[in-house]
């Protein structure tokens, strides 16, 4: 049933040369293609290795790189069709990795995941309970501060009964791999919560059938979890979850009562709301950072025009703003960071510089460049960013980010309309190689965050509820009308390009006509209803079927799959075979139906691409694709 989560024998990285850019040329389409250096990079708790991902070949590998004592970079290649999701340290020894693959069991295909253990050096791995468990296997809710390498996880025993499917809670310990269970599954409990110390204080239960919630809890180990907190028939308000148990006996946890995601204080075990601990006017907090105990708050992330750190921990808050008076214009985010907090790591970069990643050692004063994260564009400022307002055809307020070709007038240029993927997720001003590429190529590239989107208030995120294609569609619509009254767009030069829900989008955008010129699906969804029958394989399948429902009540109406007759524009659409997110077969049905009604479009199926374009020659292919479909249909 596992054997697809195997893992394959440890590598050293290669040294691998880079041709540079010619800084006075045109960035050539490969440049933009090439993989992040650095991805999700996490420094061990002494503060003396980082754990990330790293292009190597046009590949991404996870590997350990020393920061001292000279030694070599590992990695850790893992068999084909299989995903590392995502990785932390347990000590200063070890790694939990989270692991992920496609299986067939009883004739359906299901996404399957394992944790594995994995010795910083890349010599030892350890399977966490894989010859036990279900379809979920990684929900790592706790690790150890004292230096042991142990944590807990959730996870699924089975999938004969479902007294398997509710996720029991093991330790383990990453250098044996033995571990015992601490909790039993319960019936309808699928998320547990742990304090500090380790000991599981809560658990989240959900029935699919009443779709009902309640919150149990108990004070300490040996005692028995009781419902503290039950939701009412109908309720759509959530009860408030502790993020960070207090030393002191109270909770620190992010409510929306007041309208905005902001953080408080909260008393346990009656969750009554106690002090706003720190809030936006405009916008929904992000998360908490825990400090280095785990029983406190270090900082918030927060997003408004771009993502940061609002620091409470004063010597953090010292650091950051003397690293902000020394990148400049540029921006220093701290990404990870050593248990007692003096040593970071920090991406300095911007919207329209790819930047590098940092080492900071506040003991020393100074940061080191570890790596840049495009070799070929190194620090160099290309297209400016910058976030707009404009407003709805009913009076909205909606923001988007404004990408502006480099060296060209701001006036009647060729416009590209990109809404993010989600929907409930939102786009700021940061870094993105897609759209650098298309403004390099003499496009602006206007991103709404439309009605739905996330980090501005719940109301706002209601806005969007029924709205799929419809008052969604139209606020993507409203941002090019602006730009076109504004003098910036051409209104006989304009794309939507989206992926994901904006693939989705992009394909609504073709069967609505209007200004558009073309459009371009990556990995879009074409029929609503085969994608809720998708999600129903998965656990709470009648929760999202009817959070699907809720969101676009009638399926048929706003599926293009259905309106295929109606596309009046050219349509290039792109999907990797191996796409776990959003089956390639939405895409496939939708080139069928246009082909069945004489409609134009372009079909490119990338055999080993998955949701994310993880692999370079992925990125290139599609890159020089669109660009040879908006050459034909919207010339820059």
């Amino acid at each position: 049933m596992v054997a697809a989560l195997g893992t394959a024998s440890p590598a050293q990285v290669p040294d691998t040369t880079v041709p540079k850019v010619d800084t006075a040329a045109p960035i050539p389409v490969e440049v933009f293609a090439t993989l992040p250096a650095v991805e999700s990079p996490a420094l061990s708790p002494d503060g003396t290795r980082i754990a990330a991902k790293m292009a190597v070949g046009g590949k991404q590998y996870l590997v350990v790189r020393p920061l001292t004592g000279g030694g070599k970079p590992v990695m850790m290649p893992v068999p084909e069709k299989t995903d590392v999701n995502w990785w932390r340290w347990v000590g200063n020894d070890w790694l939990a990795v989270g692991l992920g693959a496609q299986q067939i069991l009883y004739g359906e295909e299901y996404y399957i995941t394992r944790t594995l253990a994995v010795s910083a050096d890349m010599t030892k791995s350890n399977r966490l309970g894989w010859t036990e468990a279900g379809l979920r296997a990684d929900d790592v809710i706790w690790t150890a501060t004292d230096g042991t390498p142990r944590l807990l996880l959730a996870k699924q025993t089975g999938i004969e009964s479902m007294a398997d499917m509710y996720p029991s809670v093991f330790e383990y310990d990453l250098s044996t791999g033995r571990g015992k269970r601490v909790v039993a599954g319960m019936a309808n409990v699928f998320d547990w919560y742990a304090d500090p110390s380790g000991t599981v204080r809560m658990g989240w239960q959900y029935n699919d059938e009443s779709q009902r919630g309640s919150l149990l809890y108990r004070p300490g180990p040996g005692s028995t979890f009781k419902p503290i907190a039950v939701q009412k028939r109908g309720d759509e308000h959530s009860i408030v979850t502790p993020l960070v148990f207090r030393a002191d006996g109270s909770a620190v946890a992010i409510d929306d009562s007041d309208g905005r995601d902001a953080v408080y204080e909260l008393s346990l075990p009656d969750l009554k709301i106690g002090k706003r601990l720190f809030g936006l006017d405009r916008y929904d907090v992000d998360g908490v950072i825990r400090n280095g105990a785990g029983n406190d708050i270090d900082g918030y992330r927060v997003t408004d025009r771009w993502s940061r750190v609002e620091w409470v921990n004063p010597e953090l808050r010292k650091v950051q703003v003397e690293m902000d008076k020394a990148v400049g214009t540029r921006r220093a985010d701290v990404v990870s960071w050593s248990a007692d907090r003096t040593k970071l790591l920090v991406e300095v970069g911007g919207a329209s510089q790819a930047g590098g990643l940092y080492y900071f050692d506040t003991g020393y004063g100074t940061m080191v460049r570890i790596g840049w994260n495009n070799d070929q564009l190194k620090n160099r400022p290309l297209s400016p960013v910058k976030t707009i307002t404009y407003t709805a055809r009913d009076g909205k307020p909606i923001e988007a980010v404004l990408t502006l070709p480099r060296n060209r007038p701001a006036t009647s240029l060729p416009l590209i309309v990109m809404p993010h993927g989600g929907p409930f997720a939102r786009d700021a001003e940061g870094w993105d190689w897609w759209v650098q590429y298309l403004a390099e190529s003499g496009y602006a590239v206007v991103q709404p965050n439309y009605r739905g989107s996330s980090g501005y208030g719940k109301e706002f995120a209601r806005l969007g509820e029924g709205q799929w294609g419809l008052s969604m569609q139209d606020d993507l619509d409203d941002a090019a009308a602006y730009l076109v009254k504004d003098g910036v767009a051409d209104p006989k030069r304009m794309c939507m390009i989206g992926a994901s829900y904006g693939g989705y989008a992009a394909m609504r955008a073709a069967q609505r006509g209007g200004a558009y010129k073309c459009t371009v699906s990556y990995a879009g969804v074409s029929d609503l209803e085969a994608m809720r029958r998708y999600d129903s394989r998965f656990l709470m399948a009648k929760t999202r079927a009817n959070w699907l429902k809720k969101q676009a009540p009638d399926f048929r109406a706003v599926s293009p799959r259905f309106g295929a007759a109606n596309f009046s524009i050219p349509i290039l659409l792109v999907h990797g075979a191996e796409d776990k997110r959003v089956p390639v077969k939405q895409s496939r049905m939708m080139a069928s139906a246009l082909k069945d009604a004489g409609k134009p479009y372009e079909y490119l199926e990338q055999p080993l691409a998955d949701h994310h374009f993880t692999r370079g020659e992925d990125r290139l292919e599609f890159l020089k694709r669109m660009k040879t479909f908006l050459d034909r249909y919207n010339p820059a």
